[in-house]
């Protein structure tokens, strides 16, 4: 075999210093180049677009150069933006102060007007204890049904208006890029480009691929909703600083009351209180401005509908830039027609607030570079005697370099849950495709896998179709994460790549898994329950939440998969790996495993 490359040609790779010689063996693949490193300021997006062009790194797109074009106009305004947002949040906090300390004025204003004048204060002591009773429970029934205390809040809030000023209107935000097209067109790559470019300019900045964001959200509302069981837990209880006020006892039990109600209003729909702590870097403060950078935007079930849209919605309302990626155009994303007026509702906002790119090249960069490229031992099939051996071969091969001392062990998953790991040695790990995709598991515990091993074996992957759905489905997950954490992948499979999946029955998918939402204490909630609980929208019978994901809409995801399954047996994604991958960026530089490492990168003979 030959040799590896070495930790300095990783990182000269990474600072875009490719050589000729490599740029002519490995062709040209935009993709591969999505991890490329922003350490070295470049002149500009598009600049930089056309050096890797020139140098042979990238084949000329002219749909690329326009995206390319699109986000570096974007990038350019971006600089006087996050200075406005600056100033738009010291003065929204000024004001958030402001009506805090006037609503308290107020709130104060009635107390002592009831200690005043109710029938508990000292000037009518003198009446009987029966009466005093009687009065105060109709007094109480008077100021205390729901109603009441929905006008009373309403009424304190036009006051506030007109005391304090509505809230400060933000800065006119610039349009952001809905960035669409074809599988392996070069998306992921522009977006990252520009994600990687706006460090330094812009304080909040997130990154997300779809399964990761859902998780999140629904990790959020989970939190969130955890929380209010625990206040009503402990209602009872009075604040200090209510305690510390010189009324009775009941007209301090009154001001809690309408601090109560307050915190209900306002956590009524949890998507606006989730959205809000989306993108917020605790360290650098509230202030400034916000970009969010997201893969594969899709709408594979009502939940996804719901959170996007009450979330995106919401960020794009606020201020939020956002640079999205798809393989459908906003208007496809919603094949089956599931809640269709929040889907609209979506549209719509992205219309306002996105320009809507597309990359119409037809050409699957993944599959361009893999024809230039050197055969690679990583895809192991048929699984007769010959391939068994070679896979079990480059196991042994590769546990050996890192010790070779195998163990199981048990790793965390999100929401409490865990995943056992019954072959692993230093950041490898071994899987029958059965175990990974033959029962109830989800995006969660891919991302865990792949966070954990920078080398993945799968053994015993079948031919899929859609009479196997679920298991394909799960397969297409895992493949996305094992690609966006930049994971060396070996396989023995059935059959080829190309023809891993095959069949086009038409019918729709119940994505069980994609449901699930595991929690700490109960094992095990699914995800419709929350939309219930956490009344975030109307979107009908927790019974009708199904995903609906049609024959057409997973050949897409198919194609998707192979594709990336292509690319990662190409040199340069695997010569990526020692830099990007999560498990190298917690380890010394010149520990064991760094050496160990580089047999992953050795190209086959």
């Amino acid at each position: 075999m030959k040799r590896g490359p070495s930790t300095s040609t990783i990182y000269s790779l990474l600072s875009l210093r490719f050589t000729r010689q490599q740029s002519s063996k490995l062709g040209v693949d935009p993709l591969s180049v999505r991890f490329l490193s922003s350490s070295a300021k470049s002149p500009g997006l598009l600049s930089q677009y056309k050096h890797l062009v020139e140098r042979g790194e990238l084949q000329h797109d002219p749909f690329q150069e326009r995206v390319a074009s699109e986000l570096e106009s974007l990038l350019g305004r971006l600089e006087q933006y996050e200075k406005d947002m600056e100033e738009y949040h010291v003065k929204l906090a000024n004001w958030k102060q402001s009506r805090e300390n006037e609503r308290r004025r107020l709130l104060m204003e009635e107390a002592e007007s009831k200690q005043q004048g109710d029938v508990w204060t000292s000037v009518n002591r003198r009446r009987s204890k029966l009466a005093e009773t009687l009065m105060f429970r109709k007094s109480s029934e008077n100021i205390e049904p729901g109603v009441g205390k929905w006008v009373s809040y309403l009424n304190r809030e036009r006051k506030l208006d007109s005391l304090v000023g509505r809230c400060p209107s933000a800065p006119h935000a610039p349009r952001g890029l809905y960035i669409y097209g074809n599988v392996g067109s070069g998306k992921t790559m522009l977006m990252d480009m520009f994600y990687n470019a706006t460090e330094g300019i812009v304080k909040h900045r997130q990154r997300y691929h779809f399964h990761e964001a859902m998780l999140k959200i629904n990790e959020d509302m989970h939190n969130i909703w955890k929380n209010q069981v625990r206040e009503k837990s402990s209602q009872s209880s009075i604040s200090s600083w209510i305690m510390n006020l010189p009324f009775d006892t009941k007209v301090k039990e009154w001001v809690a009351a309408e601090e109560k109600y307050k915190q209900e209003v306002q956590m009524k729909n949890i998507l606006p209180a989730v959205a809000d702590k989306f993108l917020v870097d605790q360290q650098a403060g509230q202030v400034g401005a916000s970009i969010l950078c997201f893969d594969e935007i899709q709408t594979v079930d009502v939940f996804a509908i719901v959170a996007l849209s009450g979330i995106v919605s919401r960020l794009l309302s606020t201020g939020t830039v956002l640079v999205a990626t798809s393989n459908r155009a906003p208007k496809d994303l919603n094949q089956d027609g599931m809640q269709k007026d929040i889907f609209q509702k979506f549209v719509t906002k992205l219309e306002e607030h996105c320009a809507f790119v597309l990359i119409g090249s037809e050409i699957d960069y993944r599959r361009f570079i893999a024809q230039r490229s050197f055969d690679q031992v990583h895809y192991f099939w048929p699984s007769d005697c010959t391939s068994v051996g070679k896979f079990e071969k480059m196991w042994v091969e590769i546990t050996s370099q890192l010790g070779g001392q195998i163990t199981s062990e048990t790793i965390p998953v999100m929401f409490g849950r865990k995943l056992e790991v019954s072959e692993s040695c230093n950041g490898v790990a071994r899987f029958a495709f059965d175990f990974l995709c033959g029962q109830p598991v989800g995006a969660a515990d891919y991302i865990a896998l792949a966070k954990n091993y920078h080398t993945v074996f799968i053994s015993d992957i079948p031919m899929m179709s859609m009479r196997i759905r679920d298991k394909a489905r799960r397969f297409i997950t895992l493949i996305d994460e094992l690609y966006n954490h930049h994971c060396c992948l070996f396989c023995l499979a059935a059959t080829s790549i190309e023809d891993l999946f095959q069949g086009t029955e038409e019918g729709a998918l119940f994505d069980l898994e994609s449901f699930q939402f595991e929690t700490e204490a109960e094992g095990g909630k699914l995800r419709r329950n929350v939309l219930v609980e956490g009344n975030v929208g109307s979107v009908g019978a927790p019974t009708a939440i199904v995903s609906m994901l049609s024959g057409q809409e997973e050949m897409f995801a198919f194609r998707r998969a192979v594709s990336r399954l292509i690319e990662m047996q190409t040199p340069l994604y695997l010569e990526g790996v020692r830099n990007l991958h999560p498990y190298f960026q917690r380890r010394e530089p010149e520990s064991l495993v760094d050496s160990a490492a580089r047999l992953h990168f050795q190209q086959s003979s």
